[in-house]
């Protein structure tokens, strides 16, 4: 998917324009001028009232609500730049569009740090953290919700998964779709050849500004990352969504995930050494 910024009242009118990519709203979100129309989380209201919030705070990197329709549909602005699609292009993962995700998602914290959580609003639990938090993290920073003016991350889109959590999680999230944190067989087929992953791993910590604390845990934290959204992806598989089903088919089934959750367990000191060398 991708997303732009303008506030409620520009133009909605003008054919639609479907907009790839995504998984879970695969073919359900279109442009309409200046606005994206798509399907509306259960909990759009209070995400609504997040993303104004952040704008508030002087974070204009995230689609702005503009309203929500009767039939169970919202309307964003539509972010202008580009959006790496799989398989992911050369431009997308140079260490110079790495450490600016880094960057990114460092503002989005900072801002989303002074945002109250509403804790009556159904945040969420399939990729979030299972130790909480008191903030909202976007918990889905994967290349296709990152959209990048002139080589450098500018903005996120589909919050769909926001979800109080540590900011150490979103940073795992981010390094497990960034960097990628796979062994070299699952990542050929979606990523450019050659990727270091300890040494990108330290760019994207280095963007962020991550904390010795932080980096010495961020390995272990990643692996726990790597175990949800391989249940997430059971679920799915279980309730046969045809989307599920069919990329767990074509990705290498379950061996796929065994062989990633083994290569980053025999590595984690590698990782901590990069991470943490001076």
């Amino acid at each position: 998917m991708t997303a732009s910024s303008h506030p409620p009242g520009r133009r909605e009118d003008g054919p639609a324009l479907a907009l790839a990519g995504g998984t879970v709203n695969e073919g359900a979100v279109f442009r309409r001028g200046e606005v994206v129309d798509r399907p509306a989380p259960r909990n759009a209201r209070a995400l609504h009232a997040y993303l104004r919030a952040l704008r508030e705070r002087g974070f204009d990197g995230a689609p702005a609500p503009v309203a929500l329709t009767a039939d169970g549909r919202e309307h964003l602005t539509f972010v202008a730049g580009d959006v790496a699609l799989p398989p992911f292009p050369d431009w997308a993962m140079t260490d110079t569009a790495l450490a600016s995700v880094g960057r990114l998602l460092r503002r989005l914290h900072e801002a989303s740090a002074a945002v109250r959580v509403d804790p009556q609003a159904q945040w969420p639990t399939e990729l979030s953290d299972p130790e909480g938090g008191t903030m909202l993290c976007h918990n889905d920073v994967c290349p296709e919700n990152v959209v990048f003016r002139e080589g450098r991350a500018a903005a996120l889109i589909d919050f769909d998964q926001a979800a109080p959590g540590r900011p150490l999680w979103d940073v795992a999230m981010t390094a497990r779709y960034w960097v990628p944190m796979l062994d070299p067989v699952s990542a050929a087929a979606l990523y450019p050849p050659n990727l270091d992953a300890p040494t990108r791993l330290r760019v994207l910590a280095d963007g962020y500004g991550l904390s010795t604390e932080d980096r010495a845990q961020l390995p272990a934290v990643v692996e726990q990352v790597t175990e949800v959204c391989r249940a997430f992806v059971a679920r799915r598989v279980a309730e046969d969504d045809p989307a599920f089903v069919r990329a767990l088919a074509e990705r290498g089934g379950w061996e796929r995930w065994d062989r990633i959750q083994n290569w980053l367990a025999d590595h984690r000191n590698t990782f901590t050494t990069a991470l943490l060398r001076t």
